[in-house]
């Protein structure tokens, strides 16, 4: 069984108990339902507030703070592992791999401003990201 809070269409409300929704709606259908005050028969489901109340007070888990030192290095040391190193030569390999010339592939290197720009003029899509080293115990 399932109660629907209802309304008639002169405003008053009631509850329901039904078998399930598609009861509803066939009783609804076939004026079955009649506004206890009224009598009315235009009658429409109303959203019921819902309250779900736990018996256990949940403790809020405390807030991590990100190591962003950490993730910097992390994202560094991803880079060089699945990047090939192609140095100072960046501008040039990035330019044969938009062309087609050399296959396409994850490249690192340094680049001067003056390449950076023709390699924006040429539609190549590129990130600076500034290096960071380990702090000294670290790897």
């Amino acid at each position: 069984m399932i109660a629907f809070d209802l309304r008639c269409s002169n405003g008053h409300s009631f509850e329901g108990w039904f078998k399930d929704l598609e009861s509803f709606n066939e009783q609804n259908s076939k004026g079955m339902i009649i506004c206890p005050s009224c009598k009315n028969t235009g009658i429409t489901r109303v959203l019921s507030p819902v309250a779900i109340k736990s018996s256990q007070v949940e403790e809020k888990p405390k807030e991590v703070k990100p190591d962003y030192e950490k993730l910097a290095v992390g994202v560094m040391e991803y880079i060089k592992n699945n990047f090939d190193d192609v140095g100072t030569a960046f501008a040039k390999e990035a330019l044969k791999i938009h062309y087609g010339v050399t296959k396409k592939r994850n490249i690192r290197g340094s680049a001067t401003t003056e390449e950076e720009e023709t390699l924006k003029e040429e539609g190549i899509k590129f990130f600076k990201i500034p290096s960071v080293k380990p702090k000294d115990g670290d790897n």
